[in-house]
């Protein structure tokens, strides 16, 4: 374990944020890490207790508890706080593929499920992580280790976000020639394009991409399979396909005058501002520009944050946020205990710029657009909205949110951003591969499996679960790995 008693000696401290009015004028990551001495102190706060929640990955109370890739979390603080950095990140890396991702991005499942948290603030995991595998990348640890022997099987995998190329570094441990197809022009599918800069700055995943390139992992970007090569084609070359191309069908706003100019997708949004800042600082002028205008975004969750933050760097003049559901309570409630994912209103970095700079919090709870409304031209001008309450839907017996009468206000608003989630797997693809779909769109496989409906097609990630977080699409990368490869060689030792 860590320090005996040092979760009564040591108080919580996590790395330091550049002021939000200071931030918003760039893109960069703006966290200063602990001192590695202050950083052995936090994983002096481990209690190394009975059971380890941090590590279980378990669902309590329909939400996960703990990390779902069972990272040896006690272990590696105890190592940390020894200043043992090689062995703590060789136990780190037993079970992870990606921590320099993960320790910038997770919302720290690992945390909530702390016994720490139980009575006082939780161990500082997450910050421990990224100070284990910054430490390893700057001391020559994490090199290419190419395998020894190869299978002579070969393995497509399809999509190259956290899930994809999770797949790929397994399967390509393993001893498989792997090649990962990717549509855009860069690598890294959500991590690249769906995760603003300053959360994840890219040179984190080039360094990661060349790495793999050097352990005999091929990628092929500007290829959309389905489109620019057929499923046919990639099951007549390769033994195995892995279809982990995220659930990037993105949830609409049906709501007349939804045809007018200026309302996007946050996912179209996000990737227009990082393709144009890494292709050219923005000179290139092909991003959605906000400067002066009243952006608003439909939706909560990571996505709305990161288009709050986006837009205030960008130059919007005012940000509204919309969700609607109420706003969570700032505490646990007496029916959402500890160890249970807490169920408390968060505010994040986006909307801690828009207070700093608008003065007030920019999101507005229980409320939605009833109509978008036009000028002659076509573009978007004003917005309806219109107050939620909920109520219970006689048919089903379920509990819905549903417009209160005579509560429209129409704003004034010059850009939407829709941020409501996404629907599933895109149709193209699926059609492709003939793949059965569930009811929520995803790709269908037996629980817990990931062999889909057609032979020697797997899948894994958003496709496979739905929308959720990087953590989970990198378990899932590497439990579909292992079912690639005991199809492929009767056995698997992944």
């Amino acid at each position: 374990m860590g320090k005996p008693t040092g979760f009564m000696e040591y108080e919580r401290e996590t790395a330091k944020a550049e002021s939000p009015l200071e931030r918003i004028h760039h893109f960069n990551e703006f966290h200063t890490p602990l001192s590695k001495e202050k950083q052995r102190q936090q994983a002096a706060r481990c209690m190394a207790c009975g059971v380890p929640f941090c590590q279980a990955g378990m669902m309590i109370g329909g939400m996960a508890s703990g990390c779902p890739l069972n990272n040896l979390v006690p272990e590696w603080n105890d190592l940390l706080y020894n200043g043992c950095y090689e062995q703590a990140y060789a136990r780190l890396m037993k079970t992870h593929c990606f921590p320099e991702f993960t320790s910038r991005v997770c919302p720290a499942l690992c945390e909530k499920a702390c016994t720490c948290n139980l009575n006082g603030d939780p161990v500082s995991t997450k910050e421990n992580e990224r100070t284990i595998i910054e430490n390893a990348f700057a001391t020559g640890l994490v090199k290419a280790n190419p395998p020894k022997v190869r299978t002579g099987k070969t393995v497509a995998v399809v999509g190259s976000g956290p899930s994809g190329l999770a797949t790929a570094m397994q399967l390509n441990k393993r001893g498989h020639k792997v090649t990962v197809f990717e549509r855009n022009d860069r690598i890294g599918g959500l991590l690249r394009y769906g995760i603003p800069n300053m959360k994840l700055e890219k040179q984190v995943i080039d360094r990661r991409v060349k790495l793999m390139e050097e352990e005999g992992i091929e990628f092929v970007t500007n290829a959309n399979i389905g489109v620019d090569i057929t499923a046919e084609e990639l099951l007549q070359k390769y033994d195995r396909v892995v279809l982990c191309c995220g659930a990037s069908n993105p949830r609409d706003i049906n709501a007349p005058g939804r045809d007018a100019k200026g309302i996007y997708f946050a996912v179209d949004f996000l990737k227009a501002t990082t393709k144009s800042l890494l292709d050219s600082n923005f000179e290139d002028h092909k991003y959605i520009d906000c400067k002066g205008k009243t952006v608003m975004v439909i939706g909560g969750g990571d996505t709305g944050n990161d288009c709050v933050g986006t837009s205030i760097r960008l130059g919007a003049k005012n940000v509204i946020q919309l969700e609607m559901m109420p706003k969570a309570p700032d505490e646990r409630a007496a029916n959402n205990p500890w160890p249970q994912w807490p169920r408390v209103c968060k505010t994040d970095y986006g909307q801690e710029e828009a207070i700093a700079k608008f003065g007030h919090d920019p999101r507005i709870y229980t409320t939605t657009v009833s109509e978008f409304i036009k000028n002659k031209n076509g573009e978007l001008v004003q917005a309806k909205l219109v107050k939620l309450q909920s109520k219970k839907d006689e048919k089903s017996g379920r509990m819905m949110m549903v417009p209160i009468e005579g509560s429209e206000e129409i704003i004034n608003v010059d850009i939407v951003l829709i941020a409501a989630g996404f629907l599933g797997s895109q149709k193209y693809v699926t059609d492709a591969f003939k793949v059965n779909i569930n009811g929520r769109t995803n790709v269908d496989t037996a629980p817990g499996k990931y062999q889909t409906s057609v032979p020697n097609v797997f899948t894994a990630g958003d496709m496979h679960r739905g929308q959720s977080l990087v953590v989970w699409a990198i378990r899932e990368g590497r439990e579909a790995a292992k079912a690639v490869d005991e199809s492929l060689m009767g056995y698997t030792n992944l």
